[in-house]
């Protein structure tokens, strides 16, 4: 039985080290970065193994292609996408032309990595950044109000899904207004609920129903003074599954970021106690895939029946001239 956890890898191919590993501990799914990256068919090998590892064919394999600063696939084999803002232009300018573009760019992003075996992307984003805050969503947001960041994350959601790619929802419940990158240090938000109910969670109430979500590893001091959103039970139950209403697969953002504070198995351990259904580790360094491991349970319950959900609502690709419709996306991008 699968256990509640995503892993990285080291490189382009498994050591026979992992593949003891992966066997032994069969995480639900993997994730991929730059470094698992070379050519097409490396990339293809790489996930057939991964699955073959675990015995399951429909072991999720995610990746991070946004578009923008934050594609782990890219030239000279992949093309590159327009990061959020650039949809958010389109979108300000004409609004049916920017729905039309986000959905566009998402069914051709859900194409390459449909080719590639790959069937779930972190994305969309429903952050909503401020003016103030740390760079690191900067770009990457739809807009700057919740409404416009939940419509054009939506015709993103849209585009993936017709492309037989699943959505992860980030950061819930929000990392907009986050003053620090949470890879560097933890953020604390001092910021008083009824305002973070009307912008930052407001963005991801209506795209609820989406079958997976990342936390944020941020503070939210009128909340929970003292854990980020991804181990804190409060900000799990009473925000993430009561104000947002968020019921699909709850993964935690990556737990060796710096953020967070403790050993992997602590971090781990505190993620799921806070209600996560899954950890995410992404590092591939084998000594914390272990303590992950070691301190994550089998899927059961209410985590294991989001999970098969989660992979019951991925659909076969709609039919897509690919050629036209890369044709198409770059008329549309042009002058933006």
């Amino acid at each position: 039985m699968a256990r509640a956890f995503i892993t990285g890898v080291a490189g382009l191919v498994l050591t026979p080290e992992e593949r003891a590993f992966l066997r032994d501990s069969e995480p639900w799914g993997f994730i991929l970065f730059k470094r698992n990256v070379d050519t097409p068919a490396q990339v293809r090998d790489l996930v057939a193994a991964l699955r073959e590892t675990v015995g399951r064919a429909d072991a999720p394999v995610l990746i991070d292609q946004e578009g923008g600063r934050v594609q782990r696939l890219g030239p000279p084999h992949w093309p590159k996408y327009p990061p959020g803002a650039a949809l958010a232009r389109i979108y300000e300018r004409d609004k049916a032309e920017g729905l039309k573009v986000a959905k566009l760019g998402a069914r051709l992003i859900a194409h390459d990595l449909s080719e590639l075996g790959i069937t779930v992307d972190c994305l969309p984003l429903a952050d909503v950044p401020v003016s103030d805050s740390d760079p690191i969503i900067g770009d990457r947001a739809y807009g700057t109000t919740p409404q416009q960041v939940a419509i054009v994350a939506q015709a993103v959601t849209d585009g993936l899904m017709d492309g037989g790619v699943l959505p992860v929802l980030k950061h819930i419940p929000g990392h907009g207004r986050a003053t620090a990158d949470s890879h560097l240090a933890l953020p604390v938000v001092d910021v008083d609920a009824k305002t973070l109910e009307s912008s930052d969670f407001a963005a991801f109430r209506p795209l609820a129903k989406l079958p997976l979500g990342m936390t944020a590893h941020v503070v939210f001091s009128a909340i929970d003074p003292v854990a980020p959103a991804t181990t804190s039970v409060k900000m799990v139950h009473e925000v993430i599954r009561g104000f947002i209403g968020f019921d699909g697969l709850l993964m935690s953002d990556d737990v060796s970021m710096n953020a967070l504070s403790g050993t992997l198995a602590e971090r781990s351990q505190a993620a799921i106690a806070a209600g996560c259904d899954v950890v995410l580790h992404c590092n591939g360094k084998l000594d914390e895939m272990r303590q992950v491991a070691g301190e994550t349970p089998q899927l059961a319950g209410e985590a294991k029946r989001r999970a098969d959900a989660a992979l019951g609502a991925r659909r076969k690709p709609a039919a897509l001239d690919v050629a036209a419709a890369r044709g198409e996306l770059a008329a549309l991008m042009t002058g933006v």
